[in-house]
């Protein structure tokens, strides 16, 4: 007989009593699921909150901060030899989140004790102004970070963002420039790079596997530069200086500086406009310097010779200016004496025979009647006659009329040293083989052979006696320019130059040095010209930078061979 089950049993014997066992199991259930239902709600909520917090920082906030995921990274840059110029650390920074501050005037009054760049009043305003995010100081140090810890205020937090930083401070500044608060490019190489995104996949990854960037800058060059040049400013009481080194062959730039100059740590200091980059972006009458470019020009047209004689034994009258020698021989003047002597008088006769539209044609096939681009951006440009007539080429012979930046000068140079190539400036790694070969042709090659020995005896029997580095073979031109004040020249405000190669038997590199407005000091038995304070600083340089670069001193063994093959070809 088959056997039925118990609750079967209680449903015949009480019906009642199973359908409340029933109701029961049912409502047992449906509490069971609710809560269920509580439990997963609530983890979607702490879950979601978690998320919200986790990005709250990538969120733009009213006051226009940016946390760590949209600061930008940038590259290392290095120089020519691997050293560190600018790099990536990074740095706490204090924010607040408004809702959980207890009260605002005090932790506004707290944070301000510690950090007293923090204005208490701002803050606390900004405190009120209904952001979940608000941005108190970035760059934090890690004692800052330590005290405002201690603090223990509710409401405040930390978090990490990019903070650029150079090793190097000021000493190439006017070259890698600086970046603004959110690490972006603002000037020099670090806005290149921003720029020009791809320069990162020319360089090697460094050893962290970030991007790099390698520039043609020499720290050591660089540094010696910038020290002598400084030496000069409080040797000579100058009130700015500038120089620059550069490979006549491959164009790179090996050294630039320009005082007085900033710390890109220290951002501010670019604002003061009387730290600009007076290399690239100031333009200048730059005087006697100009006068390789006068007898260069003559002797490529195949006017002149090293024999030809410019009859520089008198002024020269045009209407109420006249063009006189500063120191004249009363005599007509050889080419090289004209140079060496630097007659105004000869010099402007010198152009005067090229005619005004040859003379003006030379120049611009030079590039001094445009603006040089490098890698920093586009030079600033020249100031050139509107009108240009026979007085202006005149005086533009030896360096009054036209107004150019230095770099211009040094560019134009290069052609003149090199075999007659117009290699064009760059401050990143190019070998010579690749920038001759892309460079045309400007100058015959013997009129560059002829500037070289024009140049080499300036200093060894001409104003840049005071030059010479003993075995390195310096040669270049001084140049004294009277600064215009107040609508007219003024023979007490005066801007010196030295421009100079070497080693002129094979030339190699380029260096300008300049000073704006040098003094009548002892030590330069009460000159002021380039020759006292340009030109010895420039030998101070290349007697310091020799060894650095690989060149080797030697004594002049081959000067008679230098001076036969000249003389075979004038």
């Amino acid at each position: 007989m088959k056997q039925s089950s118990p609750l079967r049993e209680t449903d015949r014997s009480d019906p009642a009593e199973a359908r409340a066992a029933r109701a029961y199991h049912a409502r047992c259930r449906y509490r069971f699921r609710l809560a269920c239902l509580g439990f997963a709600v609530a983890f979607v909520m702490i879950g979601g909150r978690l998320v919200t917090l986790g990005f709250a920082g990538t969120e733009k906030s009213s006051g226009g901060g940016y946390d760590i995921s949209t600061t930008v990274h940038r590259p290392d840059i290095f120089d020519r030899n691997g050293r560190l110029l600018a790099t990536d650390i990074r740095g706490a920074t204090l924010y607040a989140d408004p809702k959980r501050v207890i009260d605002w005037d005090e932790l506004a009054e707290q944070v301000a004790s510690v950090l007293p760049s923090v204005n208490a009043k701002s803050l606390r305003k900004r405190l009120a102004g209904g952001s979940r995010f608000v941005r108190i100081k970035r760059e934090l140090t890690p004692k800052q970070q330590a005290e405002i810890h201690e603090l223990g205020l509710p409401g405040l937090g930390f978090i990490e963002e990019y903070r650029r930083v150079y090793p190097v401070g000021a000493t190439a500044s006017h070259v890698v420039g600086l970046v603004d608060v959110d690490n972006r490019g603002l000037a020099g190489i670090e806005k290149f790079v921003d720029d020009n995104p791809q320069l990162t996949m020319m360089s090697p990854q460094t050893d962290s596997g970030d991007e790099s960037v390698t520039i043609s800058l020499d720290v050591g060059v660089q540094h010696v530069l910038r020290e002598e040049l400084k030496t000069a400013m409080d040797t000579y009481k100058s009130k700015a200086a500038a120089g620059i080194v550069m490979d006549v062959r491959s164009g790179e730039v090996l050294a630039l500086a320009s005082l007085p100059d900033y710390d890109p740590n220290h951002r501010e200091q670019a604002l003061d406009k009387d730290r600009l980059n007076r290399i690239g972006f100031g333009v200048y009458e730059m005087g006697s310097v100009f006068k390789v470019f006068t007898t260069a020009g003559v002797l490529d047209y195949g006017l002149a010779n090293l024999n030809t004689k410019y009859d520089a034994s008198s002024p020269i009258h045009s209407g109420r200016f006249t063009i006189s020698d500063y120191h004249g021989k009363g005599r007509p003047l050889t080419v090289p004496e004209v140079f060496i002597y630097s007659s105004n008088v000869g010099s402007a006769k010198e152009a005067l025979h090229m005619g005004v539209t040859r003379h003006r044609a030379f120049l611009e096939k030079l590039g001094l009647l445009a603006p040089v681009t490098t890698e920093l951006g586009p030079s600033a440009s020249p100031i050139v006659p509107t009108h240009w007539q026979k007085l202006n080429t005149m005086t533009i012979a030896f360096g009054h009329g036209l107004s150019v930046t230095p770099l211009q000068l040094v560019t134009a140079t290069a052609p003149l040293v090199n075999g007659g190539f117009a290699v064009q400036p760059t401050f990143l790694p190019r070998s010579a083989e690749d920038a001759m070969s892309a460079s045309p042709r400007v100058l015959k090659e013997q009129t560059s052979l002829a500037m070289r020995k024009l140049m080499r005896m300036n200093v060894e029997k001409g104003t840049g006696k005071n030059a010479d580095a003993e075995g390195y073979r310096v040669g270049g031109k001084t140049g004294t320019a009277e600064k215009v004040v107040k609508g007219r020249y003024s023979s007490s405000a005066l801007l010196t130059s030295f421009l100079s190669t070497f080693p002129t038997d094979d030339p190699r590199y380029v260096v300008l040095v300049m000073l704006d407005e040098p003094q009548r000091v002892a030590v330069t038995h009460g000159y002021a010209t380039a020759g006292w304070n340009a030109a010895p600083t420039v030998g101070k340089i290349v007697a310091r930078i020799g060894p650095i670069l690989g060149i080797q001193p030697k004594l002049e063994d081959g000067k008679g061979r230098f001076d036969a093959k000249v003389s075979a070809t004038y």
